[in-house]
C-alpha cells in the first residue's frame, strides 16, 4: 500500500489589531477563564488561545503582542467572524474613563490597571453554562463539573492548540437530567441548564437589548437569578455594572475594602457601590485583581461531591 501524504494543515486567517486606547488582553480575558484547567481558553506566557462558537461556526483565536498592537490568528469555520469580534472581545466598547473613583484605594488600583477592560464575547450560552454550574457550590466543585461536561459532551476546537468547545444547545437538550449526575451536577442545576438550552435562540439575541432588558431576559428562566445573570452579563455583554448579588465572598470583600467592615450584606455592599453605579462590577474586579479579602472567621464551605451518591 502506498502511503498517502498527510492532509495539509489548515491555514489560519490573520489580522493585526491596533486598539485606540490602552488594553491589556491578559487582564481583560482572564475574567473568562473558569479555573486553570479550563479547556476552552489557555494563557501561554504572553500568548492567549480561546475557542468559541460563532454564528458562522467554531473558531479558535490566538492573540500575541506585536509592534503597536496585537497579532491575531484564527482557525475554523468561524475564523472571519472571530477576527471581526476581537475589538469587542478586548473591550473596545468599554468606557473605563467613565469610572471616577472617590475612594483612595480604588483610585490607586484603577491607576495600576489602565488596560483592564470589560470585553464582550457575544456568546450567551457559553457564558451562562459555567455560571449555572457555579451556583451555590465551591469553586473547586464547579470547575471540576465544568471540565467534565465539556470533555464528555463538547468537541475539539479547530486549530493547533487542542482546545475544546463547550456543548451546543442542541447537544445539551439531548442529555437526560440524570446523566448530569456523574459530572457532579444534581437535578436542580441540570434542569436549569436544560431550560437555558431550550431557550438558546432568545438568550443569544439578548445581546442586542439594553443591559437591563438583557438581564431581565436571562432572569425570566426559572433557576437563573440575579447572581447567575450578572455573571453571564459581564462576560457575554461586557457589562461593567453587573454586580453578583448573592455571592458568598463579594459582599465581605467590598465592605472590608471600602469601609473596613469585616462582614457585609448584599444591601450594605450595594450601598457602598452606589456612587459607582454604571461601573460597580469594575470596582469588584479591581478589588479581586488586588487580592482583597475580608478577615476569615470560622470554617470554610466544605468541598463536596455528589458523584457517589
Amino acid at each position: 500500500m502506498v502511503a498517502q501524504p498527510d492532509a495539509p494543515a489548515e491555514r489560519p486567517l490573520e489580522r493585526v489589531y491596533r486598539p485606540s486606547a490602552p488594553v491589556d488582553p491578559q487582564l481583560t480575558l482572564k475574567q473568562l477563564r473558569h479555573g486553570l484547567g479550563d479547556p476552552t481558553i489557555r494563557f501561554d506566557g504572553s500568548t492567549i488561545w480561546r475557542a468559541t462558537r460563532t454564528p458562522e461556526g467554531p473558531a479558535t483565536t490566538r492573540i500575541d503582542p506585536t509592534a503597536g498592537g496585537y497579532r491575531v490568528l484564527a482557525w475554523g469555520a468561524g475564523a472571519a467572524w472571530a477576527l471581526d469580534a476581537v475589538p469587542r472581545l478586548l473591550g473596545e466598547r468599554d468606557r473605563p474613563e467613565d469610572f471616577v473613583p472617590e475612594h483612595p484605594l480604588l483610585r490607586e488600583l484603577h491607576r495600576r490597571a489602565p488596560g483592564m477592560r470589560f470585553g464582550r464575547t457575544d456568546a450567551v450560552i457559553e457564558s451562562l453554562l459555567p455560571a449555572i454550574i457555579e451556583q451555590k457550590v465551591t469553586g473547586i466543585e464547579a470547575r471540576a463539573s465544568y471540565r467534565a461536561l465539556i470533555y464528555r459532551y463538547g468537541e475539539r476546537a479547530p486549530g493547533p492548540r487542542g482546545l475544546w468547545l463547550a456543548p451546543t444547545p442542541e447537544r445539551l437538550r439531548a442529555i437526560p437530567y440524570y446523566d448530569f449526575h456523574p459530572l457532579g451536577l444534581e437535578q436542580r442545576r441540570a434542569v436549569v441548564i436544560l431550560r437555558a438550552a431550550e431557550r438558546a435562540q432568545a438568550l443569544e439575541a439578548a445581546g442586542t437589548c439594553p443591559p437591563e432588558d438583557a438581564l431581565k431576559r436571562l432572569r425570566a428562566i426559572p433557576g437563573i437569578g440575579v447572581w447567575t445573570a450578572a455573571e453571564t452579563a459581564r462576560a457575554a455583554f461586557g457589562d461593567p455594572d453587573a454586580v453578583s448579588v448573592g455571592d458568598f465572598h463579594v459582599p465581605n470583600m467590598v465592605c472590608w475594602a471600602l469601609a473596613r467592615e469585616p462582614r457585609g450584606t448584599d444591601e450594605r455592599m450595594l450601598e457602598l457601590l452606589e456612587p459607582y453605579r454604571g461601573q460597580r462590577a469594575r470596582v469588584v474586579r479591581l478589588l479581586e485583581m488586588a487580592g482583597m479579602a475580608a478577615p476569615k472567621f470560622g470554617p470554610r464551605m466544605p468541598v463536596r461531591s455528589i458523584r457517589s451518591l
